[in-house]
């Protein structure tokens, strides 16, 4: 008679997650081959920034996406990383310090974990509304002390630095874009994968517990305060790094730029717009920050308008972002009924477009009354001249909005009527395959 046996537990290993392997080897793919397609300084200049904001977009989700803390004060310590890092690399420039480049975004980590121990302490006292209220007051208190240190701060003018210092690393001098982006890009996928393994561990299960439920979690013995405490310190550290890289790319850091209320506001805008709830939606509002940043802002002076009422209509109709937009299609993929709904996506697309022609073009010819009324009552919109003085401009946006508003409107509920049909149908073949 034959004996089973069976393998010790630390022999037994789980099996690879090919799907998580395939989508990090395509992320890393991405990095490496984006600045061999998109070779222009402006595209290479845009491919660092969104490299750091990715890390600082996904640091400041570990707040709000995973610990349910709105913080107006992320900015603090991604400018505070900015600037220690800078004054290290002046420091290393000039002989003080001798720190290779490559591990200037370690020093601004550092800074920014330290000042997150400093002000955290205080700060994850409180939750909800208290703790929104008191990051945006240290927010305030650090940016109104940047005036008062210009030793430190660099006054009006900022702090700059040279990035291009002591021996080259590898042959890697540091001095071309290309070289700084694939500085920032090794950056991003550890900092990613390490944030990233951070959800799994059990501060972050706990964490999201915190989030969820914080009476149950004292309940059980937790001290909710040290666990959101953590959490401040980690996300200040991948905070520091983001700001480090940017010190680096940017070889400038400005106070005013670096540390106000506006720059903290944006990163809690672009992360929401992206989708706190999954992991992967900050690196899209990270990609939107900078298109917004550097492209829509080039074409008009309402760019921050048009991106304030995108996130209202994301308020309203899609709270979970533009990642929860993804995953809601995915799930209706999965059980084949997405073919229904191509027609109706197109639809509104299309029905879409002269909606925002029209409000765009009210909004264009208002911006011009306020602001270049000088240069006389035309202006050129999408190839087309609008006269600010006739009434006929005025009717015809108002005319192509409200009919836009229309077509919309109309096919927007026919679409909630199948979507929610096919809801109905999912939901009936999950019930189905458990009971059989």
């Amino acid at each position: 008679m034959s004996t089973m046996t069976t393998s010790p537990a630390y022999y037994r290993f789980k099996p690879w997650n090919l799907g998580r392997i395939i989508i990090w080897s395509l992320f890393a793919i991405v990095l490496i081959v984006a600045p061999m397609i998109f070779k222009s300084s402006l595209a290479l200049t845009m491919l660092s920034q969104m490299g750091y904001l990715i890390i600082i977009c996904l640091s400041y989700n570990i707040l709000l996406g995973q610990g349910g803390m709105l913080s107006f004060g992320h900015a603090v310590y991604v400018g505070l990383g900015s600037f220690i890092a800078i004054h290290a690399m002046n420091l290393a420039g000039k002989g003080g310090w001798p720190i290779p480049l490559v591990l200037i975004p370690i020093v601004g980590g550092l800074a920014g974990s330290f000042f997150a121990i400093l002000f955290g302490y205080v700060t994850t006292k409180k939750s909800g509304t208290t703790f929104a209220m008191i990051t945006l007051g240290i927010g305030e208190l650090v940016a109104s002390m940047a005036l008062m240190f210009p030793g430190f701060f660099g006054g009006e003018g900022g702090v700059t630095t040279d990035r291009v210092y002591g021996k080259p690393f590898f042959g890697i001098t540091f001095g071309p874009q290309n070289q700084v982006y694939y500085l920032i890009a090794v950056y991003c996928f550890i900092c990613t994968g390490l944030m990233y393994a951070f959800t799994g561990t059990p501060l972050g299960r706990i964490l999201n517990a915190v989030r969820d439920n914080p009476e149950r979690v004292e309940f059980i013995g937790y001290n909710t305060q040290r666990v959101r405490y953590f959490a401040f310190i980690i996300a200040g550290f991948f905070a520091g790094i983001g700001g480090g890289l940017a010190a680096i790319n940017f070889e400038i850091v400005n106070a005013a730029d670096s540390l106000n209320a506006f720059r903290s506001g944006s990163y809690l805008l672009f992360t929401f717009l992206g989708g706190a709830v999954f992991f992967f939606g900050p690196i899209i509002g990270a990609v939107l920050l900078v298109f917004a940043a550097v492209l829509l802002s080039e074409l008009t002076k309402a760019w921050q308008l048009y991106f304030g009422l995108v996130f209202v209509f994301m308020v309203m109709f899609a709270p979970g972002g533009i990642a929860s937009l993804i995953m809601m299609n995915l799930r209706v993929a999965k059980f084949g009924k997405l073919n229904r709904f191509w027609g109706l996506y197109g639809a509104l697309v299309l029905t879409a477009i002269p909606v925002v022609i029209g409000a765009a073009a009210i909004i264009e010819m208002i911006y011009h009354i306020q602001l270049n009324s000088a240069l006389g009552p035309t202006l050129d919109f999408m190839r087309v001249t609008l006269d600010t003085s006739s009434f006929m401009s005025w009717f015809g946006a108002a005319l192509i909005l409200l009919v836009g508003l229309g077509l919309l409107e109309a096919v927007r509920r026919r679409f909630v009527r199948l979507w929610g049909h096919a809801q109905e149908e999912i939901e009936a073949e999950i019930k189905r395959r458990e009971m059989a």
